[in-house]
């Protein structure tokens, strides 16, 4: 790698808490539920501590970037707090409703502006499980980019990135920049801010992008822009048929499957362990004898 101030990008996504959103009454007899918490995902907060001590070895800097509204500014506010040189938050009323392909081409679209070195972010969220948008971002941009990261060091002028793998294993992998790293949660704790850099932090200045700062076409974003459709909600039944009441001798758990069915019998399930030829001959057979497939074996 050049001997070069590197520059590093962290995006932190708020999630909702997965906690119970109650608390107790004061009398403690009562509970009171104040809504869904939205919190900074953790491992985002584990990628932006693995940016900072990476940023301070190699004397880099380090831009911490939100998508969403303007509550969204705390998490760049508490970026700043704690080391982060930039913050720059983006958001439109046009970005709502898209799935995964739209925003993967959302954020391949700020990194190809912004050009990191290092693009790191958390390998999953803590409400939703799997968060492919980062990895599809890299792909689209045809640049490198590593899973589940616990940590990050340069071993000889090279990148080492060490990753966790399944059943507790581990694997060094060498990588070259620009890459994205997508950092596990239990990786690093977090630093607290320090009491001097907190009341700065709420005076610094957030850059505000929308569309023109994009350069995208409406039709790329949001709703507009999703590879999935969303079709609208309606019964799957206008007008429900009658069930017919189950005969009273049966026990009452198939009484009940009767009446959950709708008075539709399910059709008989059948097991077979066999072998992979005659398993390929058995489906062969099923198919030919419900019409799927017409006429002899050929």
């Amino acid at each position: 790698m050049p001997d070069k101030s590197i520059h590093i990008v962290v995006l932190l996504r708020e999630v909702c808490d997965p906690r119970p959103p109650v608390r107790l009454t004061a009398d403690g007899f009562g509970v009171r539920d104040r809504g869904l918490r939205r919190i900074a995902n953790p491992a985002d907060l584990s990628a932006l501590e693995q940016a900072l001590q990476f940023a301070a070895a190699k004397q880099g800097t380090v831009t911490a970037l939100t998508i969403g509204p303007r509550r969204t500014e705390d998490l760049l506010r508490q970026a700043i707090a704690i080391g982060a040189q930039r913050a720059i938050r983006v958001w439109d009323t046009a970005l709502v409703g898209g799935d995964c392909s739209a925003d993967a081409r959302l954020l391949a679209r700020l990194m190809e502006i912004l050009k990191p070195d290092f693009f790191f972010t958390g390998n999953r969220l803590i409400d939703q499980g799997a968060a492919p948008v980062p990895a599809l971002a890299a792909s689209k941009l045809g640049i490198p980019y590593v899973t589940a990261v616990l940590s990050v060091a340069m071993q000889d002028g090279e990148i080492e990135v060490l990753r966790k793998c399944d059943r507790g294993a581990r694997q060094r992998v060498g990588i070259k920049p620009p890459c994205t790293l997508l950092v596990e949660d239990s990786s690093c704790e977090p630093r607290y801010p320090h009491k001097d850099t907190l009341l700065p932090s709420l005076q610094a200045p957030i850059e505000q992008w929308g569309i023109p700062e994009l350069g995208l076409p409406f039709s790329e974003l949001g709703s507009f822009g999703s590879r999935l459709g969303k079709e609208r909600c309606s019964f799957p039944r206008k007008n429900p048929r009658r069930v017919v009441t189950p005969d009273a001798n049966l026990p009452a758990f198939e009484r009940i499957l009767a009446l959950l069915s709708g008075g539709i019998k399910p059709r008989e399930g059948k097991l077979s362990a066999l072998s992979a030829a005659e398993t390929a001959d058995k489906m062969m057979a099923i198919f030919q004898a419900e019409g799927l497939f017409g006429g002899a074996e050929s």
